[in-house]
């Protein structure tokens, strides 16, 4: 299901890198190096560098999120973020990472919650989800991510989440680091399942069809070119290569392109 209009986003995850001392010279050279109209760029630095990143992308077009947000609204939760705590830092919040569920045990149930206390504090979600090499090999990856969105989106009303202007990472964990490579059409059949998946929850065909789905593993300004030639993905999460400014130059710099074939402009000569 393609729609033409759909945003191209281009939002950097990067992870527990960066300190508050170099965050926000790194964030400028980003922003200024990625000014591709119709292009949605988000950073998402770790929690102590909101502020630095805040500031040094003041008067840019480029929105700041967090890279996780708590269950609860407040509570005794030493040491963990609520979605309140966020506000004027962030504007969007990555929910449910692989690195989440894998070292913090995260529940597909846990993460449903994380998706209603980030929409309840009018933060954009990033909802990831993606199958493990063990699943892909036993032909369980469509299923593994049908019931990872069937978890985190029950109780969620389909209005709700899209006016929160909810987003869908497809993450293939076993392409995160591992040298392995997904293709283009693995990820744009991914893409289509999440769709499938989504209208299964009471999501209605038009609302599907407007909901945007990013690609997410091991993304690199070589390799976005594969991934954003198919209609169904509609840009990328980037981790490590978005600590790069020459990578997320290349990265943007295509998605100005896709952004701009579905605005109907011609390519540049």
């Amino acid at each position: 299901m393609i729609r033409s209009m759909r945003p191209v986003i281009i939002a950097a995850n990067w992870k527990m890198n960066t300190t508050p001392a170099d965050a926000g010279e790194l964030a400028r050279v980003i922003a200024a190096r990625t000014r591709e109209p119709g292009v949605v760029r988000v950073i998402c630095p770790p929690f102590v560098c909101l502020a630095a990143v805040c500031d040094a992308l003041s008067g840019e077009p480029v929105d700041v999120g967090a890279q996780d947000v708590h269950h609860e609204a407040a509570g005794a939760y030493t040491g963990d973020t609520s979605a309140q705590m966020l506000a004027g830092l962030a504007t969007w919040a990555i929910i449910g990472h692989s690195e989440r569920r894998r070292d913090h045990g995260e529940s597909d149930e846990r993460i449903g919650g994380k998706l209603r206390r980030a929409v309840e504090g009018g933060l954009r979600p990033i909802l990831c989800v993606g199958e493990q090499l063990e699943d892909r090999e036993a032909g369980r990856a469509e299923s593994v991510v049908s019931t990872q969105l069937a978890g985190a989106l029950a109780g969620h009303a389909p209005e709700a989440l899209q006016r929160a202007g909810l987003v869908i990472a497809y993450e293939p964990v076993w392409a995160i680091g591992t040298g392995k490579n997904a293709r283009g059409a693995d990820a744009a059949a991914m893409a289509e399942a999440v769709r499938s998946a989504v209208r299964r929850t009471g999501w209605t065909d038009d609302q599907v069809a407007d909901l945007p789905v990013l690609y997410g593993g091991s993304v690199t300004a070589a390799n976005i070119g594969e991934f954003l030639a198919e209609p169904s993905i509609d840009g990328a999460l980037v981790g490590g290569a978005s600590l790069k400014p020459d990578e997320m130059a290349g990265i943007v710099a295509r998605a100005g392109l896709t952004a701009n074939a579905r605005r109907g402009e011609p390519a540049p000569s």
